[in-house]
């Protein structure tokens, strides 16, 4: 008895170390021009599909901002031969899940579906249909205005969204990473202003279709063309301009009847391939990205209770990102918070982590790596950045290396190239008493 259940132990054993292994990407071109990323897995019946474009907001223009999201947003809600309702009621009949993802730099759309043949081959032509023969409904897109403009109208209320508006345009100016959709230029949008933008961005060859799940190579081949077969040819997607990496001090102070005070600090921080992205990456876990293990969170909530919450985090974007620090206080204690904050942040580039933060940083990260590729859903996230931003596909296999050979130097080099406390954008939305809102003012001087 007892040998059987060493058995059982070490079959058990075995399969956690398998389940946690770390995935074959297989890459090609597909005869579409589109690139193709596939993980084979046989061990649930499922197949999950992501295709991506440079379609992002950051491909709008300042006269039509909101122009990227809606064609997005309108892909799904009428393609050629099926309206928006044809379209949900032929997924659920199957019990297939068609999202989307919509950021500054991708636009994309995915699906998940049974891998038996009668469900994914269903599932499939919906996708591909949505993809390449969208209709863009005259109705649908005046209904979706309507949203659109009356969630702008509501948000520009809300104080962590006057926050976060006037938080990019003070860290982007006129980059298009600082633009936000406006009413006024959402009401301009036409039904022809869509067709024009996908006609120039999703094209075959811009797409990147990640793949997961129970299909053979063969099978994956033949889905990648299905998908992408019939898309627009030799489009145009342009390309994002380079970031400004040095601004200016400045200090918004925006009035606000909210209790609390909502600030936001940054700079613009670091693109998806930079040299620099393990160093910073683990260093910010350190700062504010590790939660309750983090210094921005034992300075401020943990030594003090002047903020519930408190976080630090890099946007890693195909151009630098933003790199932000965000908090909530109140009205009465902003002021000292925000001092404590600057505080903190200065003496950590001026001095970087201990061994001590380093080596814990590292076990935590490490330790739940597992945990982001634990499921179909999470590698096929990692397959599109891969894709998208062309990393290596050894990515998932060298990221505990990489992150465990990080050295305090090392994150001491880069913050201190990078983040220069002297000069970020600060925004306080439900500023403090006593000094008039909308000053804008210069911090150390």
């Amino acid at each position: 008895m007892r040998t059987k259940i060493l058995v059982v132990i070490a079959l058990l054993l075995s399969g956690v170390s398998s389940v946690f292994a770390t995935p074959q990407i297989q890459h090609w071109q597909a005869p579409s021009g589109a690139q193709v990323y596939f993980v084979e897995n046989h061990d649930l019946p499922i197949l999950d599909v992501a295709v991506d474009f440079a379609a992002g907001s950051s491909f709008d223009t300042a006269e039509k901002t909101g122009l990227a999201g809606l064609t997005h947003g309108l892909l799904d809600l009428g393609a050629e031969g099926m309206s928006e309702d044809d379209i949900a009621r032929k997924l659920a009949d199957i019990g297939a899940q068609m999202g989307g993802r919509f950021d500054a730099d991708r636009s994309g759309m995915s699906l998940r579906t049974l891998s038996s043949a009668a469900e994914r081959d269903q599932a499939l032509n919906i996708l591909a249909r949505v993809l390449q023969r969208p209709l863009f409904p005259e109705n649908v897109l005046a209904r979706e205005k309507t949203r659109l403009i009356a969630s702008l109208k509501e948000a520009e209320t809300k104080p962590e969204h006057i926050a976060e508006k006037a938080f990019s345009k003070a860290v982007f100016g006129t980059h298009p990473y600082g633009l936000t959709a406006e009413v006024a230029s959402v009401e301009t949008i036409q039904r022809t202003d869509l067709e024009a933008f996908y006609r120039a961005h999703y094209f075959a060859q811009a797409a990147v279709i990640s793949i997961m799940g129970d299909v053979t190579r063969a099978e994956a081949e033949a889905i990648a063309q299905q998908l992408t077969g019939q898309l627009p040819q030799g489009g145009d997607a342009g390309s994002i301009p380079p970031v400004t990496m040095q601004i200016n001090a400045s200090e918004q102070r925006i009035a606000h009847p909210a209790t609390q005070s909502h600030i936001l600090i940054g700079v613009p921080g670091m693109a998806r391939n930079d040299p620099d992205y393990f160093p910073l990456y683990v260093g910010n876990y350190i700062l504010g990205g590790g939660g309750f293990v983090s210094r921005l969170m034992n300075e401020v909530r943990e030594k003090r209770g002047m903020a519930y919450n408190i976080y630090s985090y890099f946007v890693p974007t195909r151009q630098p990102g933003v790199f932000q620090i965000g908090l909530q206080t109140r009205k009465e204690q902003a002021d000292e918070a925000l001092q404590l904050v600057r505080a903190t942040l200065r003496e950590f580039i001026a001095k970087g982590p201990t061994a001590k933060e380093l080596q814990a940083a590292k076990q935590n990260i490490i330790g739940g790596f597992p945990l982001r590729i634990d499921s179909n859903r999470k590698i096929l996230e990692y397959l599109s950045v891969i894709g998208f931003y062309g990393l290596p596909l050894t990515y998932l296999d060298d990221f505990t290396g990489k992150v465990d050979k990080v050295t305090v130097a090392q994150i001491h080099d880069a913050f201190r190239r990078r983040i220069n406390p002297d000069a970020m954008a600060t925004v306080i939305v439900g500023a403090p008493d006593g000094k008039e809102p909308g000053d804008k003012m210069e911090h150390g001087q």
